[in-house]
């Protein structure tokens, strides 16, 4: 019998990618998603194929799956900052509750729970490169303290979920990932970057650009997930690409793969804004035999071609 998943969050970026990849794997997936920051577009390839569900619900309410479950992936959440700064109470819900709400059921099913968590739980770090082992530097009353806390909580939930009921349960720490499906306004800098440079306008650049990322091309990514949510590993684990580069490097690079002639524009730094961000995937290495295989000028020229597709669609929209 074909095991089973459910994704919630499953019409998101991260969500509908990882939504393939199962049904790849040979499992059948139910996708839930109420849709506040996910799109269905990302997942109607999906629709109407033998072994794919997809369910309109807000993982905060009461969860009700028929039949039987063998993976929970909790990644329902806004996940930029112009969402959940937009969605602030809404992110916090879906950390607290909408973890909560998942745990159940994994309970309920005796499945493998896997929850999405993020490098925002470091927060502006200290510690360089941030191990897992590293308990973060986050302001909690700060303009991102609601997703940060969002997420620190969920992990406090899910181990507790582990440790008092015996659920079988996996956290990956998720570090910036990029790829086809993101949206164009979220506000993180790929997409920005990218929008700008093909539309000619100046890249932002938010302080003096040296702050920096580690981006991770979502195909990596979701590898990643699907050895840990097939591994034994209850704790936390770092999936990121460690190739550390400034958000000014980044930039230029972005100029070079799109050959876009547009300038730099600097702005002042958002409040909070982390100055450095590099995974330490030593336990991934060890444990799961993961590391990333995509450089970011390749995973770049990989996304290139659907972001010039949705701004010429948005193009078409707007001057109708």
């Amino acid at each position: 019998m074909k095991q089973r998943a459910l994704v919630t969050g499953g019409a998101g970026f991260l969500g509908s990618h990882l939504c393939d990849r199962l049904l790849a794997e040979g499992l059948e997936v139910v996708a839930m998603d109420n849709l506040v920051t996910g799109s269905i577009r990302n997942i109607e390839h999906l629709i109407g194929r033998e072994g794919f569900r997809f369910v309109k619900h807000d993982v905060t309410e009461y969860i009700h799956v028929p039949g039987r479950v063998d993976f929970v992936f909790h990644f329902a959440s806004p996940a930029s900052p112009v969402d959940y700064q937009l969605l602030p109470i809404q992110t916090l819900k879906v950390g607290a509750l909408g973890t909560h709400k998942t745990l159940g059921l994994a309970k309920e099913k005796g499945a493998v729970f896997l929850l999405a968590s993020t490098s925002e739980v470091y927060g502006d770090p200290l510690v360089h490169p941030q191990p897992e082992s590293y308990w973060g530097n986050v302001n909690p009353v700060g303009p991102r303290g609601v997703y940060d806390e969002a997420k620190r909580f969920a992990e406090a939930m899910t181990m507790a979920y582990h440790r008092h009921h015996g659920v079988e349960t996996r956290i990956v720490r998720i570090f910036n990932t990029y790829g086809p499906r993101m949206r164009l306004e979220d506000g993180r800098a790929l997409p920005a970057f990218l929008s700008q440079a093909l539309r000619k306008e100046p890249l932002t650049i938010f302080g003096d650009g040296r702050q920096t990322r580690s981006f991770c091309y979502v195909a990596d990514l979701v590898e990643g997930i699907l050895r840990l949510s097939r591994s034994s590993c209850s704790d936390p684990v770092n999936i990121g690409n460690p190739g550390e580069v400034s958000i000014l490097d980044f930039a230029r690079l972005v100029l070079e793969v799109t050959g876009s002639a547009s300038g730099l524009e600097h702005r002042t730094l958002p409040v909070d804004d982390p100055k450095v961000r590099k995974p330490d995937i030593r336990k991934a290495k060890e444990l799961l035999g993961w590391e990333p295989r995509i450089p970011l000028p390749e995973g770049l020229r990989m996304t290139l071609p659907y972001f010039k597709e949705k701004i010429r669609e948005n193009a078409g929209t707007e001057d109708r």
